[in-house]
């Protein structure tokens, strides 16, 4: 009966909501009726040489609009801070000592380039089409639109998700397609990306999960997928903590390497992939339920 008890005390039900993964979406959704504030920030670091820290922070509000739909809004900040960072001087036009470029540094930079910023703001919603926790396999539809100062994005996502060993398991994958619009160019381009990222979590403590996080990175040119102009490997750890009225995630990709194709060949060096990328990511995600 002493150890019931003491079980019954120290065992926290996952949260409704939840995020175990940093960047994989997953189908524990709001309940109907229910708000939660998250707070993500995201790091891309080191690039070909020198200094390339990209910072993006994201504030979202999540409502349960019914028990299978879940709809969002984010504010999104920048901060950039890039000094000589690639080493293929095609990606700037000048010789490759002082070559400064990367995700949302305008073209032609030489030495240091620093900016922080609000930059704009996303819409979400995903749709929940079969429940994990009921269902051999969850599937979800996921849609953002994110209309932004550096780029506009539009992105959908097919999500999957098993759960195993009551739930303390859970295998996810999320296939991404994403059409961008970047402004900060000196001419706009259309671009199109799409991933498959893979992952694992266990809970293997009360209120403790880890887990492991893979991304297989495409980009094209053109929204239909015109030009195939890189890919890359990214792999990573995660791990999750949960209390009754917060949760945290912490996660690390590192990129293993890629290739670049045709138009794209100004964006590798090195065997690595750069342009918004860099060796390493790092991402922290704080959810804290409104209400009961």
């Amino acid at each position: 009966l002493l150890a019931g008890v003491f079980a019954a005390s120290v065992i926290v039900p996952a949260h409704a909501g939840e995020g175990n993964f940093g960047w994989i979406y997953t189908l524990d959704l709001q309940p109907k009726g229910s708000f939660e504030f998250e707070q993500r920030l995201q790091l891309t670091r080191r690039q070909a040489s020198g200094t390339y820290d990209y910072w993006r922070s994201r504030s979202e509000l999540e409502y349960g609009l019914t028990d299978n739909v879940q709809i969002s809004g984010y504010i999104n900040a920048t901060s950039i801070t890039a000094n000589r960072n690639y080493a293929n001087p095609e990606a700037c036009g000048v010789a490759a000592s002082s070559c400064t470029a990367g995700f949302g540094v305008p073209e032609g930079v030489t030495g240091r380039y620093s900016d922080a910023q609000i930059d704009g703001g996303s819409a979400e919603v995903i749709w929940r089409l079969t429940n994990p926790v009921t269902s051999p396999v969850g599937v979800g539809l996921y849609l953002d639109a994110t209309y932004g100062r550096l780029a506009n994005e539009y992105e959908a996502r097919l999500l999957l998700q098993s759960n195993f060993l009551d739930d303390s398991l859970v295998l996810a994958t999320n296939v991404v397609y994403e059409a961008e619009y970047l402004k900060f160019l000196d001419r706009p381009s259309r671009e199109a990306m799409v991933d498959v990222l893979l992952g694992a979590s266990y809970r293997f403590a009360p209120r403790w999960s880890a887990g492991l996080e893979y991304r297989f990175h495409n980009d094209f040119l053109g929204y239909n997928l015109d030009q195939h102009t890189q890919t890359a490997h990214f792999g990573g750890p995660n791990i999750h903590y949960a209390e009754k009225n917060f949760w945290v995630t912490a996660a690390w990709r590192h990129q293993f390497g890629g290739s670049c194709f045709g138009p794209g060949t100004a964006e590798c060096s090195g065997g690595y992939v750069w342009d918004s990328h860099g060796r390493e990511e790092f991402i922290v995600k704080l959810g804290i339920p409104l209400g009961d």
